[in-house]
């Protein structure tokens, strides 16, 4: 198809509050370089790494933006976000197939390939580059994965993001069917994936969560649930669980350790009840732990993720749609954390 000059979509303009996205009806759109794809976005889903990108979290020096990035550099404003997106190829680069024209895809958020040069850490979509809050985005084709599947665009741009997060946690602890996991967040978009995956991988899965959504979670798989204020070293007893999935940190975090079995292991994806936590290395060393800090996927979780959309393992959790223009309440109502799954915005 001929591609229009300009699009619609959503701008991050600097970083702070929700005065900072604006909408945008003259944004040029992307033109494909040799290696890329251009997808026309059908849907694109809020997480916490948007929000975390807008508000400077990633900073480690008082929020300054010179820092402020995933992979610790100045974003280049004004930024497109949007890293979970399901939409449809439109215009391919002179060296791909074009028989990939019409494909529905889902977009790779970690892209160790991005406009000719292979970055000492991996550019996230819709951070070091243009993301999916607008009506088209270039990505280089290997990110774009091609998806079979009776799923609605909303259900699927559910998946990319926080599936393939959990996912490359799951595969970093090596974890089988003779594991007890315990996951935290476990309602949020990757702990909720985190628990689907755990199961289709045949582990026990214990899940910390309010008690409002205990119920949610046990449909999902849990064998058995926590709330979030009890002491998981009462409840479940000292070296009980074979693998931490933790997307929380915060004061509570040494319990953690401390119901790991020796020579537990321990993956972390994220902090949301705060990032600074007291370690005692005797409990690391002592008990042969091992710590994997994720981040970069490895090279076969998404296409993995994709088999498992494909075959029907694992379903979406979609708990609230918006358009894309109310983005802010959309962003808003994520935050408030009384949600199950994906909240996600539909591009027209």
């Amino acid at each position: 198809m001929d591609l229009p000059n300009t699009m619609s979509g959503i701008v991050l303009t600097g970083h702070g509050g929700p005065d900072c996205l604006q909408w945008r009806d003259d944004l040029p759109v992307p033109q494909p370089g040799r290696s890329d794809v251009i997808v026309r976005v059908r849907a694109a889903a809020v997480n916490n790494t948007d929000i975390n990108t807008r508000i400077g979290w990633y900073s480690k020096n008082d929020n300054d933006a010179a820092d402020a990035s995933w992979g610790g550099t100045p974003l280049h404003l004004p930024r497109i976000q949007g890293a979970d997106v399901c939409g449809e190829i439109v215009a391919t680069g002179g060296d791909i197939d074009g028989r990939r024209l019409g494909e529905r895809v889902i977009l790779e958020p970690c892209l160790r390939e991005a406009e000719g040069r292979q970055p000492a850490l991996p550019w996230y979509l819709g951070s070091e580059c243009d993301g999916g809050f607008a009506q088209y985005v270039r990505i280089a084709s290997r990110h774009a994965h091609a998806v079979v599947s009776d799923l609605s665009d909303v259900a699927l741009a559910s998946f990319p993001c926080s599936y393939s997060t959990a996912e490359n946690m799951l595969t970093r602890a090596a974890i089988g069917p003779e594991d007890t996991v315990l996951v935290t967040g476990a309602s949020g978009g990757v702990g909720s994936a985190a628990v689907q995956l755990a199961r289709a991988r045949g582990a026990r899965v214990v899940a910390v969560t309010s008690p409002a959504k205990a119920d949610a979670l046990k449909a999902l798989g849990t064998d058995s649930t926590l709330a979030r204020d009890e002491d998981t070293v009462a409840v479940l007893g000292a070296n009980s669980v074979d693998a931490v999935i933790d997307l929380v940190g915060g004061p509570a975090w040494p319990r953690l350790l401390e119901v790991l079995r020796p020579g537990g292991r321990y993956a972390v994806s994220g902090a949301i009840a705060g990032p600074i936590v007291p370690l005692d290395l005797r409990t690391l060393y002592l008990k042969d732990l091992s710590f994997f800090g994720c981040t970069v996927l490895d090279p076969q979780v998404f296409g993995a993720l994709v088999g498992r959309i494909e075959r029907g393992e694992i379903k979406p959790l979609v708990a609230a749609t918006y358009p894309l223009r109310d983005i802010a309440a959309a962003q808003a109502a994520f935050q408030e954390k009384g949600h199950v799954g994906k909240i996600v915005l539909t591009i027209d």
